[in-house]
């Protein structure tokens, strides 16, 4: 490859010539190569796809300059000029149409020129950015053939699949610039250009950083050298030096020698793929000391840039193995060398902290718990499936960590072999071969009696859930007899322990229990049984694995902690929380909450949160009890039934009491990666409002009951986002009915269009008020549903707040409810960024009236959608609302301050 870098363009040109050997059976009358500089060309392309998929619209809406493309400037196959093809649905494929067919075991030659337009590095971190280059996937790369070509769009998950290729490469770059690599680099300068000469043998995909200030460091022991930007000016180069040289040969014993004597390891690499636990922390507590973590940060890197050159796996159908070799290899290094770490570092040394049960896990069972994270919420997937249809948050942490745990399983349950031996010779034997995941499942078969259908068929290939509990235990004079159940249907061996204060007595493996099996041991120096004692297996609920002998009647002693934490298993945990909430009736709402809810969900839950209210100088509150099932792998994905109630002002002085029992059903999505979602709802609203002294309104709207049933459904792209849901309500003076639809759309300019539609009609109504009535602009909220800040205002600050619901109009005109029907069309264009005009229209149908229609128009400024918007009238039914007087009177917001609907909007495509 001869290639040479203009940086005022961005580009390269290159000559490349491809030898490409046919290693299959067949004859071959064409050749693929992986185009993917050419992924970065428009906003059609299966990269942009992903990035919107993902949530990102950087891409999308950039500046063309920003973007990279490749043009073939021509093609040739063994010196004669050949065609070639590169289509507008996989523009990242190039095919080459052989002049000649090519047979087995022949060779052939293809020689291409072509201009690489380089992207920035906003979108993926690899690209160009201030004059540094961080290349990878820069170039035409030949495509794997098997039985069939083995070809996969670039979609940012770092998984090219290419085969072991001998490079030459003449690269010039202006003499200011450096190039970082781990191939063979030497460089002459001539004429203000550096001319670097790179080689390698048996390589894969080779990527290069080109600066102009070089922050890459090398450190060398004995014949290997690694050069790194990830650096630590708090530790000397020695310390450094030392550290790597351990983490190094440390990895070298699980995997036999590296292949090469130089390793690059970019800070790229650790960014897109960090320790999770660092970066989630502040860093000015300064959770970890510094050598650990540069520590960590740079074994993550190495380890896995050492199994990647170690061994050849299809990354995108194929990866578990490499993933779990990667989380297997931090496991036993922190195990050997940072055993007392806990996972939140220094932190779990702080007063108020140290007395939380997180703070007293170590640094390894972060795997268990984000496991057991991912299967209580029904969000984990087969380790077996495809890497493009994984959820970021399954693809970037959940399925690493629950693949290493099963070779750390495997380690344990495999006795009569060693797990460590078995990577080390398999990796011997296979060394920078093309191999697949399961034949490593049969080199282990090979070598044990132990039966591993069960992770082959079910941990691998399936997500089911494991769980196992004690459910009896019967003292027989020296014996014990001991029936345990298997909850689930997933059948895998699991240890019985026998602990006396926390020390292990006794051990067994059970094997095959499908159902409910009774086994008889020796009651031998111990008082409680334990099933997964030291959390080997990751199991879905750890709760019920242990017993006291004696049956005590509390088996669990009740205990209470100060905020919310995760699960103890042999306590009963109350947690109660300060909470705080503001409306204008009550003041700051002060309270406590006590919740049985720990960061790990739960099938059951109750929150009962006392409170005192500063300025009506009242006692308020709330409760719910909630039970969720989640069903495996059935059309339901959640299940949950429940009650709920609260007592709060809605006036001066007034309060209202709700009961809520309900009933939701959340279907499952298509995939994990599908952002559409279906639910259905019913609820039983029972309102018990007080009555002021001075009311005129008609006591129907004092107490009352409601049926509700609903339906939603919402795809909520970034791009493109559409909703609708429908809602049938029955009280015992009125039915009625409406539908709700909503589309968003971004245009290619960057523009927001906003459509919503309602129509809300009763179908009896016998109410003596408006209140219960649709209204135009802002609903009654006679559900309590909404976070209205007052409520019941009619002026002042608090009236200007809207939720928008029902007719959805921000100003308020002479017909403001529908007692019969009531339809609305509000839509709303983008002008510049989060300024948009928006323009509703409506009909009102009021009883013996005629039907009202109602237009406004105004500016809204859309900070964040349904989140923070501020809305200014300028033309209604009232004719100039901007020439009004107390025009300040008229401009609405909209607010929400609940920090769970603020969270759920940032994590957005991450679950």
């Amino acid at each position: 490859m001869y290639a040479t870098l203009f940086p005022d363009s961005n580009e390269i040109k290159i000559q490349q010539e491809t030898i490409f050997y046919n290693k299959s059976d067949s004859i071959l009358n064409e050749i693929y190569f992986h185009n993917w500089p050419n992924s970065y060309k428009d906003k059609q392309t299966p990269l942009a796809k992903r990035f919107i998929e993902n949530y990102s619209k950087t891409f999308h809406f950039t500046n063309d300059k920003h973007r990279g493309n490749t043009i073939i400037n021509g093609i040739s196959v063994n010196f004669d000029v050949a065609t070639f093809e590169i289509t507008e649905e996989n523009p990242d494929f190039l095919k080459v149409n052989l002049i000649e067919p090519l047979k087995p075991k022949d060779s052939v030659k293809i020689s291409a020129t072509y201009l690489v337009k380089i992207p920035n590095d906003k979108f993926t971190k690899y690209g160009v950015r201030e004059f540094e280059y961080n290349l990878r996937y820069w170039y035409l790369a030949p495509a794997i053939f098997e039985t069939k070509w083995q070809l996969y769009n670039n979609l940012d998950i770092d998984d090219l699949y290419i085969d072991y290729t001998d490079y030459n490469i003449s690269f010039k770059v202006p003499k200011e610039f450096e190039i970082n690599t781990d191939l063979k680099a030497s460089y002459f300068i001539k004429d203000s250009i550096k001319n670097y000469g790179l080689s390698g043998k048996n390589r894969l995909d080779i990527a290069l950083n080109i600066s102009k200030a070089n922050n890459f460091q090398e450190y060398t022991f004995d014949d290997i050298t690694i050069s790194s930007d990830l650096l630590s000016e708090s530790l000397d180069d020695g310390i450094k030096t030392s550290i790597l040289k351990r983490e190094f040969y440390f990895i070298q014993n699980f995997l036999g020698k590296y292949p090469h004597n130089k390793i690059l390891l970019n800070k790229i690499e650790y960014d897109k793929n960090p320790v999770y636990g660092f970066n989630q922390l502040p860093s000015f507590l300064a959770a970890y000391n510094n050598a650990f973590e540069w520590d960590i940060k740079l074994f993550k890197v190495l380890s896995k840039k050492y199994i990647d050159q170690v061994f050849l796996f299809n990354n995108r159908e194929d990866y578990w193995l490499a993933d779990g070799l990667h989380a297997y290899l931090m496991i036993k290094y922190v195990e050997r060398y940072y055993p007392e770490i806990k996972a939140i570092g220094n932190i779990s040394k702080l007063w108020g902290v140290r007395n939380f049960s997180i703070a007293k896990i170590d640094f390894n069972e972060k795997y268990h718990f984000v496991y057991q994270f991912a299967a209580r919420k029904n969000l984990d997937q087969a380790l077996t499936t495809q890497a493009d249809s994984l959820s970021n948050f399954n693809r970037k942490i959940a399925n690493k960590y629950k693949a290493g745990l099963g070779l750390k399983y495997l380690e344990s349950y495999i006795e009569d072999y060693s797990i460590p031996t078995s990577i080390f010779q398999f990796s011997y034997a296979n060394s920078q071969k093309m191999i697949k995941s399961e034949a490593f499942l049969n080199y282990l078969k090979s070598k044990t009696t132990r039966d591993l259908s069960w992770f082959e068929n079910d941990y691998l290939t399936t997500n089911k859930k494991i769980d196992y509990t004690i459910k009896n235990i019967t003292q027989k004079n020296d014996s014990l007899k001991i029936s345990i159940e298997n909850k689930r249907n997933f059948t895998a061996p699991i240890q019985l322990y026998g602990i006396q204060d926390k020390e292990i007595k006794f051990k067994k493996w059970l094997n095959g229990i499908d159902s409910l099996t009774t086994i008889t041991i020796p009651k031998d120096g111990f008082d409680k049984l334990s099933l997964n004692y030291e959390s080997q297996l990751p199991e879905y609920n750890l709760r019920n694995n242990w017993k006291d002998i004696d049956n005590k009647i509390f088996n669990r002693p009740l205990q209470l902690k100060f905020f919310k934490d995760i699960e103890d298993t042999y306590y009963n945990q109350l947690f109660y929380t300060p909470i705080y909430k503001f409306n204008y009736y009550d003041g700051l709402v002060l309270g406590m909450a006590f919740s049985n809810k720990t960061l790990l969900n739960k099938n059951i839950n109750y929150k009962i949160t006392p409170s005192y209210s500063t300025k009506s100088n009242t006692v308020s509150g709330s409760a719910s009890f909630q039970y969720e099932y989640l069903p495996e792998n059935k059309k339901i994905n959640k299940l949950s039934l429940g009650v709920s109630g609260s007592n709060y002002h809605y006036a001066p002085n007034l309060t209202y009491t709700t009961l809520r029992p309900y009933a939701f059903v959340e279907f499952r999505r298509k995939s994990l990666r599908d952002v559409r979602s279906k639910a259905l709802g019913a609820s039983f609203t029972f309102i018990d409002k007080e009555r002021s002294p001075t009311q005129t309104e008609h006591i129907e709207t004092n107490k009352y009951s409601v049926f509700n049933l609903g339906y939603g459904y919402s795809s909520p792209g970034i791009i493109d986002d559409v909703r609708f849901s429908t809602g049938l309500e029955v009280s015992s003076k009125f039915s009625k009915l409406s539908v709700t639809a909503q589309f968003r759309k971004l245009t290619d300019s960057n523009r927001q269009f906003d459509f919503r539609f309602f129509a809300g009609a009763f179908i009896t109504n016998k109410t003596e008020t408006n209140y219960f009535s649709f209204a135009l602009d802002r609903p009654t909220d006679y559900l309590f549903q909404y976070d209205y800040l007052g409520r019941s205002e009619t002026s002042g600050i608090f009236s200007q707040q809207i939720i928008i619901n029902e007719g959805g109009f921000k100003s308020k005109l002479p017909v403001s409810f529908a007692n019969q029907w009531l339809s609305t069309l509000n839509t709303s264009v983008g002008i510049w960024r989060w300024v948009e005009v928006y323009n509703d229209v409506g009909f009102v149908k009021n009883k013996n009236e005629k039907v009202y229609f109602a237009h406004e128009n105004g500016i809204r400024l859309n900070f964040i959608q349904d989140i923070l918007e501020v809305y200014f009238p300028l033309y209604s039914n009232l004719g100039w609302e901007v020439s009004a007087p107390q025009y300040s009177s008229k401009i609405r917001f909209v607010l929400v301050i609940k920090p769970k609907r603020i969270y759920n909007f940032v994590k957005r495509g991450f679950y």
